[in-house]
């Protein structure tokens, strides 16, 4: 009912998943990741056991073959089973099992595996690594380039609902859910892969936000020892995260108001003036962000 691909970055040590179901929610269930340790999907009649299990062999030692036999030897069920694993050194493995319902079978590329079962295709999993190693861009792009090839093969034999996308850091860490760079669910939709693609840049934008808007001294607390090319790659930031936007205008609020903040103000001006045309509710809601401190005077710019 699912295909799915793991795959870690040569260059930057990244790990990653995505995948696509005929299922509600496939995000909730398939993928399991460890930021420096490892990438499991775990699927066909899906055992969610097998993720964290995978996970602490390979946070002990395990390379993901050894990892995945472990596993696949403790459960009954295995012949209902597929997964597919990479781990922080790029080793990549994959089973799947004789019960799967066809068509199933998973392939496997330096650093990178892909698998799938109830498949249109028998050739997906092989599209999937091979749109992978041919696509350009970061390992997120990659990973939805595999989904895309899937798609265009056939996919799900049942059609599509649900994907996710995950990427988390090569680094290690006893806070990991700060090494989480992506993670898009989309749980119900016609065309999830399609969906996936959009949100994609959307996610990447809104981070560029937030790491203005929760930036302190540029804009929380006071704004103070704020070096030019800092206040300038934030006013970049927010700008090119406007551009990708379009009707929603977070970005070029939060531009304004920290131009506001810098002290100029007649840009600031054309900046607000432009947020309001768009979007005159804003105007409320700059006297709020005033009054806890983001601006002096909101009254400057209404």
């Amino acid at each position: 009912m699912t295909y799915s691909i793991v795959a870690r970055d040569e260059e930057t040590g990244r790990l990653g998943l995505a995948s696509q179901s005929h299922f509600f929610g496939v995000g909730r269930l398939v993928g399991w990741l460890a930021p420096g340790v490892g990438a499991v999907a775990t699927q066909a009649f899906v055992n969610i056991d097998f993720g964290p299990q995978a996970l602490d062999r390979l946070a002990g030692g395990d390379r993901a073959d050894d990892a995945l036999k472990a596993v696949v030897a403790g459960d009954a069920l295995s012949a209902y089973r597929q997964l597919a694993f990479v781990d922080a050194t790029g080793t990549a493995t994959a089973h799947t099992g004789s019960s799967c319902v066809p068509s199933s079978g998973h392939a496997i590329g330096p650093g990178v595996a892909a698998a799938g079962n109830m498949l249109a295709d028998d050739t997906i999993p092989d599209r999937m690594v091979q749109a992978y190693r041919n696509s350009t861009g970061d390992l997120a792009d990659r990973l939805v380039a595999a989904l895309i090839a899937a798609e265009a093969a056939g996919g799900d034999a049942r059609g599509s609902q649900s994907s996710c996308l995950r990427v988390v850091s090569g680094t290690p860490s006893t806070t990991p859910w700060n090494e989480t760079i992506f993670d898009i669910r989309v749980d119900d939709h016609t065309d999830p892969v399609g969906e996936l693609a959009r949100l994609l840049p959307l996610h990447r934008a809104f981070d560029k936000v937030g790491s203005v808007m929760f930036a302190p001294r540029i804009m929380m607390g006071q704004y103070e020892n704020v070096p030019d090319e800092e206040l300038e790659q934030a006013l970049g930031d927010l700008a090119a995260a406007d551009a990708v936007l379009g009707d929603n205008s977070e970005a070029r609020f939060w531009r304004a108001v920290l131009l506001a903040r810098a002290g100029r103000r007649d840009e600031a001006r054309t900046a607000f003036d432009s947020v309001f045309a768009r979007a005159p509710h804003l105007k409320e809601y700059l006297k709020s962000a005033a009054a806890v401190g983001f601006l002096d005077d909101p009254e400057l710019y209404l």
